[in-house]
């Protein structure tokens, strides 16, 4: 038997890296896990990964539409959740001075605003001894130059989650926050960096972290 044998458990950007990683583990612990994306592509192709056992559907957390239609949906087939990870984020980095407000609020919305609505929405369907989790990011403990605004969005998570887990508590329902240190996961390759200037900044960030190195 599995840690998770017959709980329901919602990944939210879990078609690759950190998220699709736990998905499976969800899976092979015995959860029937149901996966969100916002790329079609990587959708399918996870759908295909998975297998059986694992539900892969397509929403933007940044979108509030499909936040509702998500659980709608999830309400539907499901009747309850027993774990959320709110996972689903999206990276971006610059200076003070070159931060446009269009990244800005890309970050804000996807990694804060769509965490706070999934939650938001995912409440009456958690149980009692039911588990959140909120992916944040080292990030959040230590200032490195050009993460303003990704630094602040996974810093408001780590806020959410004490928020969260006082409101939630006389319900049984556990909050928590991981904030995990530099992992190479596809996230990585999306920044629109050239290569050289991905390579200081990512060791930069190994730098920082007490291993000096990358997870993988």
């Amino acid at each position: 038997m599995g840690k998770l044998d017959g709980r329901i458990a919602l990944v939210t950007g879990g078609t690759t890296g950190i998220g699709f990683a736990t998905a499976k583990l969800f899976r092979d612990e015995g959860a029937r896990v149901i996966v969100t994306g916002r790329n079609a592509d990587r959708v399918i192709q996870a759908r295909e990964e998975m297998g059986r056992g694992v539900e892969v559907v397509t929403a933007d957390a940044a979108r509030r539409e499909d936040t509702n239609s998500l659980f709608v949906r999830l309400s539907r087939d499901y009747g309850r959740l027993d774990v959320l990870f709110l996972n689903a984020g999206v990276a971006g980095f610059a200076p003070l001075e070159d931060l446009s407000e269009e990244l800005f609020d890309e970050i804000l919305n996807v990694n804060y605003k769509g965490a706070f609505f999934t939650l938001q929405r995912a409440l009456p369907l958690l149980s009692r001894g039911s588990s959140v989790i909120l992916n944040a990011s080292i990030s959040a403990h230590v200032g490195m130059a050009g993460t303003s605004a990704y630094a602040g969005s996974k810093a408001a998570l780590l806020t959410l989650a004490k928020v969260a887990s006082a409101e939630l508590a006389e319900r049984g329902i556990r909050v928590n926050a991981i904030s995990p240190g530099p992992v190479e996961t596809p996230i990585i390759g999306k920044l629109g960096l050239p290569p050289e200037t991905l390579k200081g900044f990512g060791e930069r960030v190994r730098t920082r972290t007490l291993v000096k190195r990358f997870g993988g």
